[in-house]
């Protein structure tokens, strides 16, 4: 019996919900390095098939370096093609799994060369080393999952330069990582809606409050017209002012809001599209569906058809 066929062979137990990844089942023999030897970078390299390819999170970040086959990823709510050279960095608790659909009888023996590290030590040491600050965006960003383009290559270098290392040198190059990361332009969010942050601190105060307002209530119509008044502006000037904080019209980002509510809904429950189309602050099914379309390339029920497949199995 060859691996592929071994794992094909286990019981997966169906589920919606991604499971949450801990230390205590961050087995050695999956490829993670003792817990004696992690300090606050973790190494994690491993093939496909795998018991580590499941639709689940963690509370650190994940970057993934992808090494070998191509096929489907998932990450949050977007779905889309991956190969080798794909380099993707995901932030806590953000769901996610790669599904290969090329592979050989035998499978692989390495496929992703993975990077974990929690938030708490790099926000706590920015406050007294400031040069740490310039990763800060990046982390922002990588809430919706960040795809980088160009690193196909480096990826994997930087990877091996920071497993060979240990201690301060393994921390130095992952900060040579993160800062090429960083300073990277070519990229993509993958997940949700885009913030850019507004110009100053007040003005993202006041662009976060509006996003809360509006994520905390996404099935009531709330034009732009009242929440110029409630912020005391003209609607035009509240129009100039969102977009130039988002890169969005408010019309744009409330649809976008919206539909990432509903994939969450396809995802996770059985509910009739139809409800969800309502359940998300749509008036008719017909723009709902085009709405859909427009933002993630698909229908409602081809999207929720593809997320099946991020469990690695189909549902029984």
């Amino acid at each position: 019996m060859t691996q592929l066929d071994k794992v094909k062979a286990t019981p997966v137990p169906w589920q919606r919900q991604p499971e949450l990844e801990a230390d205590y089942n961050r087995n050695p023999s999956l490829g993670y390095e003792p817990p004696a030897e992690v300090g606050f970078v973790r190494c994690l390299d491993h093939g496909y098939p795998t018991p580590l390819a499941r639709w689940h999170c963690h509370d650190e970040y994940e970057l993934h370096v992808i090494t070998a086959t191509s096929g489907k990823a998932f990450v949050g709510d977007w779905i889309g093609p991956f190969e080798p050279g794909h380099v993707v960095l995901c932030g806590p608790r953000l769901p996610h799994n790669w599904i290969s659909l090329d592979i050989p009888p035998e499978g692989v023996a390495k496929r992703d060369l993975v990077i974990q590290f929690k938030h708490e030590p790099i926000e706590q040491a920015c406050q007294t080393i400031p040069e740490l600050a310039e990763v800060m965006p990046l982390l922002g960003r990588s809430r919706h999952g960040i795809e980088f383009f160009g690193f196909s290559q480096s990826g994997e270098r930087h990877w091996h330069q920071i497993k060979a290392s240990k201690g301060l040198r393994r921390f130095a190059a992952f900060l040579d990582f993160m800062t090429d990361l960083a300073r990277s332009t070519d990229f993509r969010l993958l997940s949700n809606v885009q913030m850019q942050g507004g110009d100053n601190a007040a003005e993202l105060d006041q662009i976060n409050a509006i996003v809360n307002r509006i994520t905390e209530n996404v099935a009531q119509s709330q034009p732009a017209a009242q929440v110029a008044a409630d912020l005391g502006m003209s609607e035009s000037r509240f129009s100039r002012f969102f977009r130039r904080a988002t890169g969005n019209t408010y019309t744009d980002f409330v649809n976008h809001v919206r539909i990432n509510r509903a994939c969450q809904l396809l995802m996770s429950s059985d509910r009739y599209i139809t409800n969800i189309c309502y359940d998300v602050g749509f008036n008719n099914v017909a723009n709902f569906n085009r709405r859909f379309l427009e933002i993630k390339g698909s229908t409602p029920s081809e999207f929720r058809r593809q997320t099946q497949s991020r469990f690695g199995s189909n549902p029984p």
